[in-house]
């Protein structure tokens, strides 16, 4: 008697638990998660933009205070770059 009435809780749970997956496979719910991962995803890639602008121009700040550089105009820009 208390073996059937595990296996029939075990039967069960286990039926809840496949439903709450395959509800979870619903297109809604997949269209709903691609769209917060791409989100974030935007969000990361907007972050590591800056920071490579930021990191960026204190290198070039760097440089320019190295080799006595005070501005972009300073540049001649009639000299061909060898391309």
């Amino acid at each position: 008697m208390i073996r059937r009435l595990f296996y029939m809780a075990l039967g069960a749970y286990i039926a809840v638990w496949v439903m709450r997956k395959l509800q979870a496979l619903k297109p809604d719910h997949v269209a709903r998660r691609a769209g917060e991962r791409a989100m974030g995803l935007a969000a990361e890639a907007r972050l590591f933009a800056e920071e490579v602008r930021r990191l960026s121009a204190g290198r070039e700040s760097e440089l320019r205070a190295r080799y006595g550089l005070d501005s972009v105009h300073d540049i001649n820009h009639d000299v061909k770059d060898g391309r």
